[in-house]
């Protein structure tokens, strides 16, 4: 919409006339903050002031209520009737209507005009925008063409340059290897040089180069002998297995035989002269002198000589002192007895104190030798070879199964008990060796190799010491036995029965039988690896335990019987006929009293014995299955012929307990016989005269006949429990 600027810029509108038609909007009226309310305000003001002022003049009259036009009392005087209509008749009631619809029909006009030009601009816009559209796909498919043609440029440069790169390193490796070839020779030439020097004279190390007897270049002087060395001792090889017999093949060998024999001499004095150096550097403790003099050393087969000498100038290896008081140390003072608890303590404070010096040694090593690992491995070696095995040798005599040692001085369980002690505690020094490091030694295989001599024969070490137990403890018994027959005071027949109760069944004796049997198979566990191993030691142990305790019960129930023997003897030895004296009779019947006495004591000995005898069965099958039957099961067959061993060896003592039990069966049948004919009377059987009323109380007779009834009761429960065994 045009405007004009008047006053203070206000914007007008000039009014249609019926002529012309100005133009009442622009575009320009339409951009940025756009707002119909100031549009339509700036077309009407100029065509209406009074209605202008007719606001102005409301809110005038708003804003000032006590004016002239109000009444005292507040309220506004309102013009009269006749006023009003006197302004209805002089004007019309809207005149500014017509200016307003010819304003507003233009401006319609003007806004279709508008919106066509706008419509036009948009599609002129619209075809702009197609034709740049297009321009720019146009241009940007040329592009792509453009980056894919710089891309395959690219490629080719990056081909072109690997290839030039791969030009270039093998032009390198050709100069690195032609380089090499080139110092290669120079070498050549000056090793043929010095392999000339030791090629002039057999023995003649005199006219060498200054290299060969400069102390500031013996590193390389050794080098170069070293390699000269192989290089000689190859061509004497080779022409050794050649066929030719050209005369100057054999000239160039019998040449090079010379400069072999003088650079060995060479070798070895420079070696000395090195491990000299070496010595004189450890005794001053410098461990760089002799870290330089390893190192030169190793080159030397190996450094294998510089090894093993600093090894066997450790002084624990060649100070007799050190020996002596190993010995001291675990065994005691000489003529002090040895006992495996001191021989413990001893081995554990030896064992710790090689422990600590290996330490120690280990970082000299360390610091020194080029190949720590291997010199280690030498020292362990050394350690297991000499200081332990000279200690076990003086520890472990192994004592003739022909001759064995005296229970007093320990018999042959003390050997076994020293093994034992040894071995777990040389075990136990292996492992502590292997923490600190012994390179690629099998130290545990060593060690096992000090004691395989012992643990070869150890089963029938093991089982003898358990013959020499049970026989000193049977020797034991007897003597015991023998001091209380000796000392009695009783008559014959009571003094058998009396001596063979000193001579019981013990159940005390059977499970030290199993204590001991308990501690083999400690040894058998401990020297046994293998589970095949071990179960044949432990069925051999438990075999012995059984052959004890079946021998031991066997004798036990024999000699109860022989009381039943005896009683029986003295039952037979006093039958009389019927006609005899009453003198004679009554002898004879004192005598049967006796032989009953004795008859009873032997039953309930016997019957003692039965009892001790279930126990300690007991005992033997309660030990089988809590600590034999987990070693034996792993192995097949081995449970089930250990079990059938222990059957076959209670079937002898459950023989004897069934003929003693047949004895006490007779001795009870045998004495209520004599019950009946001899002490019951005819008269108990009859009624009394006088008509009183019959004494029903027992007689001494049926008192004692009932007394025998209850001893032989039990006789069948004993017989099942054995058999049950």
């Amino acid at each position: 919409m045009k405007e004009t600027r008047e006053g203070r810029g206000d914007r007008t509108t000039k009014p249609s006339t019926a002529g012309s038609s100005p133009l009442i909007l622009d575009i320009e009226d339409f951009k940025g903050d756009f707002s119909f309310d100031a549009l339509f305000g700036s077309m009407v003001n100029d065509l209406l002031p009074a209605f202008q002022q007719d606001d102005a003049d409301s809110a005038e009259g708003h804003g000032h209520v006590g004016g002239t036009d109000g009444m005292p009392n507040g309220h506004v005087r309102a013009p009269s009737d006749a006023t009003k209509f006197a302004q209805v008749v002089s004007s019309p009631l809207f005149p500014e209507v017509d200016a307003l619809l010819s304003l507003f029909r233009d401006s319609c006009k003007e806004l279709i005009d508008l919106r066509k030009q706008i419509d036009g601009k948009l599609n002129n816009l619209k075809k702009d925008v197609t034709v740049q559209d297009t321009k720019h796909r146009k241009t940007l498919a040329e592009l792509e063409k453009g980056v894919d043609g710089l891309f395959s440029s690219f490629a080719r440069l990056d081909s072109r340059i690997s290839s030039v790169g791969q030009t270039a390193a093998k032009i390198g490796d050709h100069l690195q290897s032609a380089d090499a070839q080139r110092e290669t020779a120079s070498q050549t030439i000056e090793l043929i040089k010095y392999l000339m020097e030791f090629n002039s004279s057999p023995g003649d190390l005199m006219e060498l180069s200054p290299l060969f007897s400069d102390d500031s270049r013996v590193a390389e002087a050794a080098s170069i002998a070293q390699k000269l060395r192989s290089f000689a001792e190859e061509d004497i090889g080779r022409q050794g297995i050649s066929v030719s017999s050209v005369v100057g093949n054999a000239t160039a060998s019998r040449g090079l035989e010379v400069a072999v024999a003088n650079l060995q001499d060479y070798c070895n004095e420079l070696e000395n002269r090195l491990l000299s150096r070496f010595d004189a550097a450890s005794q001053r403790r410098e461990l760089s002198t002799m870290a330089e003099c390893a190192k030169i050393l190793s080159q030397f087969n190996r450094g294998t000589s510089a090894m093993q000498h600093y090894v066997a100038t450790r002084p624990m290896f060649i100070d007799v002192e050190v020996m002596n008081a190993d010995t001291r140390l675990v065994l005691g003072d000489q003529g002090s007895q040895v006992s495996p608890s001191n021989v413990a303590r001893g081995l554990s404070s030896l064992y710790k104190e090689i422990t600590d010096t290996v330490r120690k040694e280990a970082a000299t090593i360390m610091a020194v030798f080029p190949s720590p690992n291997e010199v280690m491995s030498i020292l362990v070696q050394r350690v297991l070879e000499q200081r332990v095995t000279a200690l076990l040798d003086k520890l472990l005599v192994k004592p003739s199964l022909v001759n064995l040692p005296s229970i007093k001085d320990g018999g042959l369980l003390l050997y076994l008990r020293m093994l034992a002690v040894a071995y777990e505690k040389t075990q136990e020094l292996a492992r502590d060796l292997r923490a600190v490091g012994c390179g690629d030694l099998d130290v545990e295989g060593l060690t096992e190799s000090l004691f395989s001599a012992h643990k070869d024969e150890y089963p029938e070490h093991e089982s003898a010491s358990l013959k020499q137990l049970y026989q000193a403890k049977m020797e034991e018994l007897r003597a015991e036995g023998q001091v209380s027959e000796g000392s009695g005071t009783i008559g014959r027949s009571k003094g058998a029965s009396v001596a063979s109760s000193h001579q019981q069944i013990s159940v005390t004796v059977v499970t030290e039988f199993v204590r001991w049997n308990e501690e083999a198979i400690s040894r058998c566990t401990l020297f046994s690896s293998q589970p095949a191993t071990l179960a044949a030691n432990v069925k051999g142990v438990f075999t012995c335990l059984l052959d004890e305790v079946s021998q031991y019960i066997t004798e036990g129930l024999e000699r109860a019987r022989d009381g039943l023997t005896e009683a029986a003897a003295l039952r037979e030895r006093f039958v009389l006929g019927t006609s005899v004296s009453r003198r004679v009779a009554a002898a004879a019947a004192s005598a049967a009293e006796a032989a009953a006495a004795a008859g009873e004591s032997s039953f309930r000995s016997f019957m003692v014995a039965v009892q001790r005898c279930g126990s300690s069965v007991a005992i033997v099958q309660q030990y089988f299955a809590n600590s034999i039957s987990r070693l034996l099961l792993p192995v097949d067959v081995a449970h089930a012929s250990s079990c059938e061993e222990m059957a076959t060896a209670m079937s002898s003592a459950e023989g004897a307990a069934y003929k003693g039990l047949q004895q006490c069966i007779e001795t009870v049948m045998a004495e209520v016989e004599r019950l009946l004919s001899a002490e019951q009377k005819a008269t108990d059987y009859r009624s009394p005269d006088d008509g009183i009323i019959p004494d029903h109380r027992p007689t001494t007779a049926c008192t004692r006949y009932v007394k025998w009834n209850k001893l032989g009761t039990p006789l069948w429960h004993e017989n099942n429990s054995i058999r049950r065994y």
